[in-house]
């Protein structure tokens, strides 16, 4: 199942514009609205899902952690 992460409209301007300025000052390269549009697209539907994966991992891990806290006091 392909999760889709939601933007509004004003998040997806904002990223919008941060990539245009990194192609802009990295790269030397002048990115119009739709370009920049369609790379974020990329970065969502095939990135994104895996630094959220990552997130979910982590946070499982930390908890887990913390849970084996709490049951050590019973010991």
């Amino acid at each position: 199942m392909k999760q889709s992460f939601e933007l509004t409209p004003q998040q997806k301007e904002d990223m919008t514009a941060a990539i245009k300025a990194y192609f802009s000052k990295e790269r030397n390269e002048d990115l119009g609205d739709l370009a920049a549009s369609l790379i974020l697209d990329f970065f969502m539907e095939e990135l994104a899902p895996k630094f959220y994966n990552i997130g979910v991992e982590d946070s499982h891990a930390f908890l887990s952690a913390k849970l084996e806290d709490i049951f050590e006091i019973q010991k």
